[in-house]
């Protein structure tokens, strides 16, 4: 019954229903299940026969998949706009990470460093060290933790490499080329702003194709350990459903 369960669930993964709905349906089944062989051992079957008859009046796999996979309602939002999900989603994700790093460098010049032409300055004390380095690990980590965030979402879903590979290009691209950018205005006010360059010259490609592809590499690389130990293995890890 255990088989005919899990294969019931990566079945149900795999056609884009949620998994926190597939989790609920099997739990669900599960009790059933049980009533159900609490029933035909109090008809005078033994355990295992009585386990048999309760698995035949449960349903079969396929009317038990199909019962979930025709109600569009419990399909997941990865898997009914993945375009959007891994297209869209990452630059947003990214761009919303962006403005919260600037936000505290921005901040942080203000309080910490109000006299200061510019932010980035060596000597520090160690509040303020504590604050900066806050806004520049999400600042570097962005791209990387965002790509993660997508993985499992991929992962979870059982769906295509093709889409976790595509947010990953998105990600590296877009956060090989950001540069922040932070000095006064004429007026004397504190001014941080984000520009995104993909090189001018040939030394600055080639660095950011560089860039690019590290930040890509730790990006799937994850995943691809995941699809890795999963064939090997030959089941998919309960906890990621």
């Amino acid at each position: 019954m255990e088989k005919q369960f899990r294969e019931l669930r990566e079945r149900l993964l795999r056609a884009g229903i949620a998994p926190r709905h597939v989790r609920r349906y099997m739990r669900e089944l599960k009790d059933h299940l049980a009533d159900l062989s609490v029933e035909e051992e109090r008809a005078g079957h033994d355990r295992s026969v009585a386990e048999q008859k309760a698995l035949a009046r449960l349903g079969t796999s396929d009317d038990l998949a199909r019962a979930m996979i025709t109600q569009r309602q419990f399909r997941s939002w990865s898997a009914r706009a993945p375009w959007a999900a891994f297209g869209l989603g990452p630059l947003l994700l990214l761009a919303a990470c962006y403005l919260i790093a600037c936000t505290i460098l921005w901040t942080g010049w203000r309080i910490f460093l109000p006299t200061a032409s510019t932010p980035f300055v060596g000597i520090l004390d160690e509040r303020a060290m504590i604050y900066f380095g806050v806004g520049r690990m999400l600042y570097f980590g962005a791209p990387i933790f965002v790509g993660w965030a997508l993985a499992t979402v991929a992962m979870r879903q059982r769906l295509s490499s093709g889409w976790p590979i595509l947010a990953a290009s998105l990600l590296a691209v877009f956060g090989a080329a950001a540069q922040v950018r932070a000095g006064r205005a004429a007026d004397a006010s504190q001014q941080v702003s984000m520009t995104f360059s993909f090189g001018a010259s040939s030394p600055e490609m080639l660095s950011f194709l560089f860039h690019a592809l590290v930040i890509a590499t730790l990006e799937v690389l994850p995943y691809f350990v995941w699809r890795l130990a999963s064939k090997r293995t030959g089941f998919l890890f309960r906890l990621m459903c």
